[in-house]
């Protein structure tokens, strides 16, 4: 089940809305407009931009543990739950010099 959006009238008489989870948790409130009609525009706006928005991080770094001190023993086995995570990768994306030429016929044909 969605969320659900709920317009309501705050204590200055100006119309609001909140965002709603499905269990009733209220995940956010607007700003204040002056009618309906502009409230129905800021709930067209949030539909359209949240599945698309970025995230940007504010809070500051956490503290990072220090590393566990390496074992030096030929005896470790990795088991089967060891198997070993590779460091994120930082991306580049490049623009392409010349548009990529088709490979295969269409499928349409």
């Amino acid at each position: 089940m969605a969320g659900k959006f709920e317009v309501f009238l705050d204590s200055d008489s100006r119309f609001r809305f909140r965002l709603k989870a499905p269990d009733g948790t209220v995940m956010a409130v607007s700003g204040a407009f002056e009618d309906k009609a502009a409230v129905a525009a800021g709930i067209a706006a949030v539909r359209e931009c949240a599945g698309t928005g970025l995230v940007t991080d504010l809070c500051p770094a956490a503290k990072v543990a220090p590393p566990a001190p390496v074992v030096a023993t030929a005896q470790l086995q990795p088991t089967c739950g060891d198997q070993g995570v590779p460091a994120p990768r930082v991306h580049t994306f490049v623009t392409a010099k010349t548009p990529r030429r088709r490979v295969t016929a269409p499928r349409w044909t």
